[in-house]
């Protein structure tokens, strides 16, 4: 386990947030999706040599995931079975329960959250001054425009996001900026 407890050390310094950028009509709140959490961590893993898989397991009543890291030098970390009942015994329902449970395996295996707390939006806030760095932003939007892999935009994408210093509103111009210039480069 030495090589893959290493890796996956270094691994997570890179893990980026899990955005909630989806919207759940329902509630009329905002998620992280499974692409996010991907997203937040599979260039951090693969750039130290490690691989993501999901094994899925024989269920009756809904489904079985596991999130399992698999090292370039044949090392694996298993990270237990979660088990998640579909609502409807359909495709629909299965296919759900799916998406749900890989979603939430990966989470809790890579040691990430979504990138901030709904119960937030819920409580009392008091006006808070921002501390962004509008020139700064503006300087790493510049940046971003100017990469040419996605490698590179993911590098740049991450250093503007934590310049944003949580503010709600720069965060979502931050996210656009960046998924339309993915668009551009090919991912």
């Amino acid at each position: 386990m030495k090589n893959i407890a290493t890796a996956l050390v270094k691994a997570q310094k890179a893990f980026g947030p899990a955005l909630k950028s989806s919207t759940n009509p329902h509630f009329r709140s905002r998620y992280a999706d499974l692409s996010a959490c991907v997203e937040a961590v599979i260039t951090g893993l693969n750039d130290n040599g490690i691989a993501l898989i999901q094994k899925c397991y024989d269920c009756t009543d809904g489904v079985m995931v596991e999130t399992v890291f698999v090292h370039e030098s044949g090392e694996t970390l298993e990270c237990g079975i979660l088990h998640v009942p579909a609502a409807k015994q359909d495709p629909q329902g299965y296919g759900s329960a799916l998406t749900y449970a890989r979603r939430y395996s990966l989470m809790a295996a890579a040691g990430i959250a979504p990138e901030d707390d709904d119960g937030n939006s819920a409580s009392r806030r008091t006006e808070i001054k921002s501390t962004v760095n509008e020139n700064q932003l503006a300087d790493l939007m510049a940046a971003m425009d100017e990469t040419t892999t996605l490698e590179d935009l993911q590098k740049t994408y991450k250093a503007a996001y934590a310049a944003t210093n949580g503010d709600p509103a720069w965060q979502k111009k931050v996210i656009a900026h960046k998924d339309a210039k993915k668009s551009k480069v090919g991912g």
